[in-house]
C-alpha cells in the first residue's frame, strides 16, 4: 500500500520507518522536505520497501493511507496546506494530541483544547469526508512498532466514524503488534485524547518511558 506520513518528528519516522519494514511505500511529508533527506538516505541503504519524501501535499497526494504525525497544535495548519479534495475517503491515522506549550506540573502535562471538544473532533468537522482515525496517541514513539513486553501485546484504543476505517486500522495494529480496542465515533476521543497526560506522568516522574496500556476482561 502507498502509506503517506505528515509529519518530520520522531513519531514519524518510527512509523514510517514500521511501514517500510512491513513493505509499503512511504513517503514522508514536510513543510522543509529537504529535512527529511537524512531519513531518506538511511531508508534506502536499509533498503526497506520504497521511500520517498515531498511536501505535505505531494504526501497527501501518493498516500492511499495518512498518517497526522505533526504536533497537536500545528495539526489544523498542516492540513489547510493541503488540497482538500486529497483527504477525502482516506483513512488518516491521527495520532496527534493537543498538547499546550507550558511545562507540566508534578508530571501533568496541559491540554489547549477542554473535555468537551477533543482535537481529532476539530480536524474531522474541518474534514467531514476524510475518514480519521484516533490512533498511536496513548504511547511513546519507542514502542509505536512491534513493542516488546512482558504482558504480551499492548492495547492500542482507537475511535473514529468510519467503520471500514477503522478495521483498516485494527488491521495495521496487527502488523505492528499491537491489540486494538475500538471505542466509537471520534467522540470517544474526548477520553482518548487524554490518555496521553496519564501516559507521560511515569515518564516525567520516574524517567521511565517504555511503558504503554493494556485493556484486561474477564470474557
Amino acid at each position: 500500500m502507498k502509506i503517506g506520513v505528515l509529519g518530520s518528528g520522531q513519531v514519524g519516522q518510527v512509523l514510517a520507518d514500521g511501514f517500510l519494514s512491513l513493505g509499503h511505500e512511504v513517503m514522508r511529508g514536510s513543510r522543509e522536505p529537504e529535512k527529511l533527506e537524512g531519513w531518506l538516505s538511511g531508508a534506502e541503504a536499509r533498503g526497506q520497501g520504497t521511500a520517498s519524501i515531498g511536501t505535505f501535499q505531494a504526501t497527501a497526494k501518493h498516500g492511499e493511507l495518512l498518517v497526522l504525525a505533526v504536533k497537536g497544535a500545528a495539526a489544523v495548519a498542516a492540513l489547510k496546506g493541503i488540497d482538500p479534495a486529497l483527504l477525502r475517503g482516506k483513512t488518516i491515522l491521527d495520532t496527534t494530541n493537543p498538547i499546550a506549550d507550558v511545562p507540566p506540573v508534578d508530571g501533568v502535562i496541559s491540554f489547549f483544547t477542554d473535555g468537551q471538544r477533543s482535537l481529532m473532533e476539530i480536524l474531522q468537522d474541518a474534514y467531514p469526508e476524510a475518514h480519521f482515525v484516533k490512533c498511536f496517541s496513548s504511547v511513546g514513539n519507542a514502542l509505536m512498532f512491534q513493542p516488546k513486553l512482558p504482558s504480551g501485546p499492548p492495547t492500542m484504543f482507537i475511535c473514529g466514524n468510519s467503520e471500514s476505517a477503522k478495521a483498516q486500522t485494527r488491521r495495521i495494529l496487527t502488523d505492528f503488534g499491537w491489540e486494538s480496542c475500538d471505542m466509537g465515533t471520534v467522540v470517544a476521543a474526548r477520553a482518548i485524547e487524554p490518555l496521553c497526560i496519564l501516559w507521560c506522568i511515569p515518564g516525567f516522574r520516574t524517567g521511565s518511558w517504555k511503558h504503554a496500556f493494556k485493556l484486561l476482561s474477564a470474557s
